[in-house]
């Protein structure tokens, strides 16, 4: 056999304890947070966004995967928008359970190890009681049951896998809860925001240097399986934006109203604290109280607006 230098390379690199990392969706709240953790990491990123390289194309994505000589995939991909999933359910299947089997598959091929991010959605949310892993999922709308569609996939082929369920994420980056509180909250006086459904707002930068992390560890210590992650504490959506309009000082009035009051077309999960003491233990971590991940936030948010 000729040996070739990327062969050697390759070899080199491997011998050194270093993965090639692939981080599918890093244009993403999630993927971007994870590009900015990753900053001196020990590994070798490659970070796409869906622009750059579709989840979607498997073809395109197994070219790149042995181009690059990739051994780990982060799937940060995923269809989101949980109301127009309703209308655009083949579209929302597509990327969050299609393209993830195609992912799965492609890693049972080459060995690789696939970390997917799931959803506090795979579950019904009529309980009161922190939901474990061990929970058996119904989801209540299209984006729920085509992120568990996702997951069940992975399972079934049986690949080496790590699936992380999160919850109310929120980031300096994209579209998010917190940059839409921020900017209502200063162009009007008065918000209604429902107070009837309960859960845990998490920074996507925890769960980003969480990753980072993780991979860094030796690739024989790679964790498998199903594990929530999501910040400390528990809220209401009315409380998450109180507690960002006090941090930042606006004077807008929010009103807590029942989800009734609020309709949408996808239902959203009533309770969906996830119990996290699984990957507490198996991890060894301790995580952050979502009030002092929001400060942080916040402060990042205030520092970019005012030095722009």
């Amino acid at each position: 056999m000729r040996i070739t230098r990327a062969w050697m390379s390759l070899i080199h690199h491997l011998s050194m304890g270093k993965s090639n990392i692939l981080v599918l969706g890093a244009g993403g709240q999630l993927g971007q947070e994870l590009q900015a953790a990753a900053e001196g990491s020990v590994q070798h990123y490659f970070f796409m966004s869906r622009s750059e390289l579709d989840v979607t194309d498997l073809l395109a994505v197994k070219l790149f995967v042995q181009k690059h000589h990739i051994d780990t995939i982060v799937n940060c991909s995923a269809y989101t928008a949980v109301d127009r999933a309703e209308d655009e359910a083949e579209e929302a299947d597509h990327i969050n359970h299609q393209a993830v089997a195609g992912l799965a598959e492609l890693a049972k091929e080459c060995g690789l190890y696939l970390i997917h991010i799931s959803t506090d959605y795979v579950f019904r949310g009529d309980s009161h009681l922190p939901i474990t892993e061990d929970e058996i999922p119904c989801p209540q709308s299209v984006y729920g049951r085509t992120k568990l569609l996702g997951e069940e996939a992975i399972r079934h082929t049986g690949c080496h896998a790590l699936i992380l369920r999160t919850s109310w994420l929120y980031s300096t980056y994209g579209a998010n809860f917190v940059k839409t509180m921020c900017r209502l909250m200063q162009e009007r006086e008065e918000l209604s925001v429902v107070f009837d459904q309960i859960g845990t707002p998490t920074y996507a930068r925890d769960l980003a240097l969480f990753l980072v992390s993780i991979l860094d560890q030796n690739v024989g210590c790679r964790h498998e399986g199903t594990y929530h992650f999501a910040d400390e504490g528990v809220c209401s959506w009315y409380d998450f934006a109180e507690a960002i309009r006090h941090h930042m000082g606006y004077h807008c009035r929010i009103c807590p109203v029942r989800s009734g009051q609020y309709p949408t077309k996808a239902t959203r999960p009533s309770y969906s604290v996830l119990d996290k003491s699984k990957l507490k233990r198996a991890f060894g971590v301790t995580l952050p109280h979502w009030q002092t991940s929001l400060e942080e936030c916040l402060r990042k948010l205030t520092w970019t607006d005012t030095n722009e």
